[in-house]
């Protein structure tokens, strides 16, 4: 049974499994929550609804930036953007915290090999494929970066502007097969260093960074077949809609003005990109894991699969990422670690990106760094009504900040010298259509989000000791 302490914790792991634990880290790029297993009544991932069934699935996980650069510095280092002060890609990690102790890192110092597989720092997408992106060395005993016709065919990708493909809307029904793509390749980089692990017997944390289903959107063909277009849905959005917010958040939700009002043929093209590049990550996913249990190394490894922020496609009139919407900030997280009492749980406890990095360090029986801002939720895995965090924090631009317990999201945009306000009940409203900040019946419960957030920033400012 996993216990919130680290010597009971440690216990039951090493009485279930060999001296250390592994890690299996697995990371899509700007996936959202169109998952089987999150209930999606179309989108078919076969292979992570199995990994759910053996672990926890947070439904109420939330990146703390929703954009790649930040989202992923913050949970390589828990810590917020305003302290790493990331709030862009491009940027290092150790520019502004020379001294950080990464997540990886962490296992690197106590004897692991730590392994990156494609894309866990920000990558410049698809331009820097292939590439080390802006990497942190330190992280890693050794690192891999595949590329694969959906780099080197580029030019046979759709988009929405010519010669633009990481920023806007692209994709290809691609010929060949999985192990001819980038993320294909990866999976099968994963496979046999999996092996050799197994035969080795050397503790690992294996990061393994899949660049699907972010833009262009490439699949090999037989996946676009699964989702018909004729088949699939159009979000859209109430007449009015945008009045009910904040102008702020309208100039978010538009900033791509080709984008806006898309076309109904080109919209559900595109979902069918999205949905065709997610199953395809899926499929590759279910060879790491298959490889996995064929070794004997998932009786002694921690997974743990997300994705680095949530995503639109046609929510709220909006595509792609950068919102403080539930689509824009929830991530699927899942959890699965060896000793785990309780398998194929959910879990409607708020987490943050930023509790990854303590909840893997505990359940390995690690000492993490002091000054981490993330929260240990291994208790969950346990007890899915723990709630070893109130609130989850989201921060986009400057000034812009949100927050989302169980049942709430309360949101602030700087307009000028004032703040503008949004509030949702997911009681009653789940896909954040209704803002109730005027509505006296929530008074109280504004309020009291009020000052929550109010106190959650000013620490989410504060720069700990011990990373510069």
């Amino acid at each position: 049974m996993i216990r919130s302490l680290l010597i009971p914790l440690v216990c039951s792991i090493s009485s279930l499994a060999a001296d250390k634990p592994n890690v299996l880290f697995i990371i899509c790029d700007d996936l959202n929550c169109d998952l089987g297993s999150y209930g999606h009544p179309q989108v078919k991932t076969p292979n992570i609804d199995k990994l759910a069934a053996r672990g926890t699935l947070f439904s109420n996980a939330h990146c703390q930036y929703s954009l790649c650069g930040p989202s992923r510095a913050s949970f390589m280092t828990s810590l917020y953007p305003d302290q790493t002060q990331i709030r862009g890609n491009n940027i290092l990690i150790r520019k502004n915290t020379p001294k950080v102790v990464t997540m990886s890192q962490l296992f690197k110092n106590n004897g692991y090999t730590a392994t990156r597989i494609g894309k866990i720092y920000h990558y410049n997408v698809p331009k820097a494929i292939g590439t080390n992106g802006h990497d942190d060395p330190a992280s890693w005993s050794d690192v891999f970066n595949p590329i694969g016709r959906d780099k080197t065919e580029e030019k046979k990708i759709f988009t929405l502007k010519k010669g633009q493909y990481g920023a806007t809307l692209s994709w290809l029904a691609a010929e060949g097969t999985d192990e001819e793509q980038t993320d294909g390749i990866a999976a099968t980089e994963a496979v046999a260093r999996l092996k050799k692990h197994a035969a080795d017997k050397t503790p690992f944390f294996m990061a393994v960074g899949l660049y699907r289903p972010h833009t262009p959107f490439v699949a090999p063909k037989k996946y676009f077949d699964l989702y018909p277009v004729d088949q699939i849905e159009v979000p859209t959005v109430p007449e009015g809609y945008f009045q009910t917010i904040p102008k702020a958040a309208v100039k978010t939700l538009q900033t791509k003005k080709e984008q806006i009002n898309l076309k109904p043929e080109l919209a559900r093209q595109a979902i069918q990109g999205y949905h065709a590049s997610i199953s395809f990550a899926d499929a590759q996913i279910g060879r790491i894991l298959d490889a996995l249990e064929e070794t004997g190394l998932a009786k002694n490894t921690i997974v743990v699969f997300t994705s680095d922020h949530g995503y639109h496609m046609g929510e709220h009139g909006h595509w792609q990422k950068r919102s403080l919407l539930d689509q824009g900030t929830r991530v699927p997280l899942i959890i699965a670690a060896p000793g785990q009492s309780k398998k194929g749980i959910k879990t409607n406890t708020p987490a943050e990106m930023l509790d990854i990095y303590p909840t893997v360090a505990a359940l390995a029986g690690l000492t993490a760094p002091s000054y981490l801002q993330g929260i240990n939720q291994a208790p969950v895995l346990d007890d899915p009504d723990a709630t070893p965090r109130t609130s989850a924090l989201t921060q986009l631009n400057v000034d812009d900040f949100s927050l989302r317990t169980e049942r709430y999201r309360y949101t602030e945009w700087k307009q000028k010298d004032a703040k503008a306000i949004e509030f949702y009940d997911h009681q009653t409203d789940p896909k954040e259509m209704k803002n109730l900040a005027k509505d006296p019946n929530y008074k109280k419960q504004i309020a009291e989000l009020a000052a929550m957030l109010e106190k959650r920033v000013k620490a989410a400012k504060q720069t700990p000791a011990g990373v510069k």
